[in-house]
């Protein structure tokens, strides 16, 4: 498993986690291939703006760090099927909490962040306008 940095070079365990997924695709890469075997092009498919560029440099560096599995078949066109290793799946877990969170305080907080607004100012929502 290949590492950016020592271990000794990080500060803490998110810092060290970070190092490896960080950037927005590496997660939602994680996140696509944790229901199945995915192709270049289903991963493509999967998550709409990324480049085949990012995507290919991605996977490699995931690759690299022993999250994602490379399965190269012998046939014409080649086809390459990438898969979660037991770290990546592993890694997928720990992430899990966080997809919870932003689902609860992002995702829907977006109607509660008005109504908690409108607690603290009742003006601000109870009062009609014209």
């Amino acid at each position: 498993m290949a590492v950016a940095r020592r271990p000794g070079a990080y500060v803490c365990g998110i810092d060290a986690a970070m190092d490896v997924i960080g950037g927005k695709w590496k997660v939602l890469i994680l996140w696509a291939l944790n229901e199945r075997a995915c192709r270049f092009g289903e991963l493509r498919r999967l998550l709409p703006g990324v480049t085949e560029k990012v995507l290919t440099s991605h996977l490699r560096e995931m690759e690299e760090h022993g999250i994602v599995h490379r399965e190269t078949y012998d046939e014409v066109p080649p086809r390459v099927v990438y898969s979660l290793t037991s770290l990546g799946v592993s890694l997928n877990d720990a992430l899990k909490p966080l997809g919870a969170w932003g689902r609860e305080h992002v995702l829907g907080g977006v109607e509660s962040a008005h109504s908690d607004r409108a607690s603290r100012n009742p003006r601000s929502s109870t009062r009609k306008v014209g």
